[in-house]
């Protein structure tokens, strides 16, 4: 059974990777005398500091951020677990008066704690090895057309080389007899049907000024060592098989440490999947009918941007 969180309006602002969110969201935190509650799949894990974006040091002092920072590495965490750890740092801010405020851009975080979300059942590792080992035996492929025979809806929305996805759609219909992607339909139509009394706005730019940022975030991580950040953790012993280490910023620098790319063309391949990864991003928020979109300009500073939320905010809170 779901948590029961006291009523309390929470002011969510969400978006891609590299629009801009963490600057204005120290504003709102400021403004309302609150901490902030992040909502990001890879800076919740421990020691990876470049390639997550985690606010800096001093960013931290000014504004406490919660749910970072706290998951070792070799740890699985899904949505699942992050719901139950937001509703407990949730329910401290309602006990203690503080504003409610969330940023992020995971949209299956957000959607695990605003809406129902469909868990499924969990991992059966030895269904998981047979089928790594037929995709191994087999060729490559070999899951992905599994997949389309299965589910041919969900294959349409998962790359070919996606093994992870591929093999939790297998997994699904074998544990449960149903189509991971009926239950994905579902889950739309109980969020179109739900209302919230929460605040969710979107922090949107134009694409070639997004794109333009993310290359320079890329190029400041490689300038701030991310190199060596990826180097560090394969010499503490990480795997890069773990799902931490899979993440964007950190599986795209293995093959230039293993000898196998340059470093020209690790960075390349950075920013094309952290391009990619943007763009699905807005297609999952695009879903969503309850957030108020801003588009923000390519001079915009993150004090305008922080205006214009707080007159949208009122706005909102008046309808």
């Amino acid at each position: 059974m779901d948590k029961v969180i006291p009523v309390n309006p929470w002011l969510i602002l969400l978006g891609p990777t590299a629009v801009g969110k963490s600057a204005v969201a120290e504003h709102v935190a400021q403004h309302f005398e609150t901490d902030i509650i992040v909502a990001d799949s890879r800076q919740v894990y421990q020691d990876l500091e470049i390639g997550t974006g985690k606010p800096d040091p001093a960013a931290r002092r000014r504004v406490a951020r919660h749910l970072i920072d706290f998951v070792p590495p070799t740890q699985a965490f899904s949505a699942g677990a992050y719901k139950k750890a937001a509703e407990a740092v949730i329910a401290s801010f309602v006990q203690s008066g503080k504003k409610v405020l969330i940023e992020g851009g995971t949209g299956l975080y957000l959607k695990a704690l605003l809406y129902h979300l469909w868990e499924g059942p969990p991992a059966d590792w030895d269904y998981r090895e047979t089928l790594r080992h037929r995709e191994a035996l087999e060729g490559p492929g070999t899951l992905y057309r599994e997949l389309v025979r299965v589910d041919p809806v969900l294959s349409q929305d998962i790359n070919l080389k996606d093994l992870q996805k591929i093999i939790r759609g297998l997994e699904v219909k074998h544990l449960t007899g149903r189509r991971l992607s009926e239950v994905h339909v579902e889950d739309a139509a109980s969020e179109r049907a739900r209302t919230t009394t929460h605040t969710l706005i979107g922090l949107r730019r134009e694409r070639e000024d997004l794109y333009r940022r993310i290359e320079l975030r890329v190029d400041d991580y490689i300038r701030a060592g991310l190199v060596e950040e990826v180097a560090r953790l394969i010499g503490k012993g990480l795997s890069v098989d773990l799902p931490a280490m899979r993440g964007l910023g950190y599986r795209q620098m293995v093959p230039h440490l293993l000898g196998e790319q340059s470093l020209d063309e690790a960075i390349a391949i950075l920013k094309r999947d952290t391009r990619r990864f943007a763009k699905r991003q807005m297609t999952w928020f695009r879903a969503d009918q309850n957030i108020h979109w801003l588009d923000l300009g390519s001079s915009e500073s993150s004090e305008e941007t922080f205006e214009r939320i707080m007159r949208l905010n009122k706005e909102v809170s008046m309808l």
